[in-house]
């Protein structure tokens, strides 16, 4: 899982997967809206322009960096897999234990996910949201793990293929009622009906109103995001140099980016429904983002400006979940709100970075007492 390669320190570790998942971490718990405040303090086409980078695009628009983070995460949890699965098999640990592992971590992210898509337990079934990140992410890890312990890398790319395929074969030929085959609409999709036949509970609308984004077609065509990882991860462990693997990695994302591109053109890229052509799309950049972290960090060495990033990476899960259950943005302002409101139009620009770091410090806290989240 994202914290499965904890150990007692960072040189034993690839520290650049610590420090990409850090990087898409911090987009997700607010470094977005640190540069859609700038432009609004200090408008102009350049900060209006990265600004609109930090929206998700409305279905199948131009794809902007938001909608990359999503993809990218799921991709670094297969990326560790075969660090962390692998070590236990290597180190002689029976499969029922590591089974069992496996089991836990996944009930564990699903039962976080639902408390945090409540915000909290309860038990009316009926207004429950059942499905979230974090439970798309616990399914797949689960899927992911089975595939990583009982077969090698080319079954593994085989069934990711597939997965693919048949994503794309279901989509485009199975008929919608009312709709017919082949609609990659947000009414007329297959994913949106599969999610109003079999999704209990109440859908998650902030962007998708017919279905849910999370739902029951994106998280089983999630697996393929997962998998490309565990290619990555597999590649990252061979006994090549640096600069092959790097080189092997950007010229992999460079591949996948072309093919997800030239598929998009017949079928839509839809971050929402989760199409193969996004699957491809989205994992180019994963790929090409990992060569450079890869080759900056680990082949380079240049390592000073990722430890921002490196103490979000070890803790990635708990600042998601604490996000849900602690207003950092409510701290910032018992410190901050004073000052800010004499910096005029840059207030909440203040407060956006007052806010990341408040959980950054967070995070910091734990790292330096090296406490880590293992799910």
């Amino acid at each position: 899982m994202s914290d499965d390669l904890q150990q007692n320190t960072v040189a034993s570790r690839v520290v650049s997967i610590d420090a990409l998942r850090g990087f898409v971490m911090f987009w997700i718990v607010g470094g977005g809206m640190i540069f859609i405040t700038l432009a609004k303090c200090w408008p102009n086409n350049f900060t209006e322009a990265i600004s609109r980078q930090m929206t998700h695009a409305k279905w199948d628009e131009a794809f902007h960096l938001e909608d990359l983070i999503m993809p990218m995460f799921i991709f670094v949890v297969g990326l560790v897999l075969p660090f962390s699965v692998l070590r236990h098999l290597e180190r002689g640990e029976s499969r029922q234990r590591i089974y069992l592992l496996i089991v836990k971590r996944t009930i564990l992210l699903i039962v976080m996910g639902i408390m945090v898509e409540n915000h909290g337990l309860h038990f009316n079934l009926s207004e429950l949201h059942w499905p979230g990140v974090l439970q798309r992410i616990g399914i797949c890890y689960f899927f992911a793990a089975m595939l990583v312990i009982h077969t090698g890398w080319r079954t593994q790319a085989i069934v990711m293929g597939a997965i693919l395929v048949l994503g794309w074969a279901a989509m485009m030929l199975v008929p919608v009622p009312g709709y017919g085959a082949g609609v990659i609409t947000p009414q007329g999709c297959l994913a949106a009906y599969i999610d109003q036949q079999f999704l209990p509970g109440r859908f998650s609308t902030e962007y998708y109103r017919f279905g849910d984004s999370n739902g029951i077609l994106p998280t089983l065509m999630s697996v393929s995001t997962v998998v490309l990882g565990v290619l990555a991860g597999h590649w990252l462990r061979t006994k090549r140099s640096g600069n092959y693997k790097a080189a092997g990695l950007a010229i992999a994302g460079i591949i996948c980016l072309f093919a997800g591109y030239v598929w998009g053109l017949v079928f839509p890229v839809v971050r929402l429904i989760w199409t193969s052509s996004m699957v491809l799309y989205a994992g180019g950049y994963s790929l090409l983002s990992l060569a450079l972290f890869y080759w900056v960090i680990d082949v380079k060495m240049i390592r000073k400006w990722a430890f921002f990033f490196i103490v979000i990476g070890m803790n990635s899960i708990t600042i998601f979940f604490m996000c849900s259950f602690v207003n950092f943005g409510e701290i910032t302002n018992f410190f901050l709100k004073g000052i800010a409101e004499y910096a005029g139009s840059a207030e909440h620009l203040i407060l956006s970075i007052g806010a990341v770091a408040a959980e950054w410090l967070f995070l910091w806290f734990l790292y330096r007492h090296k406490i880590f989240l293992r799910v």
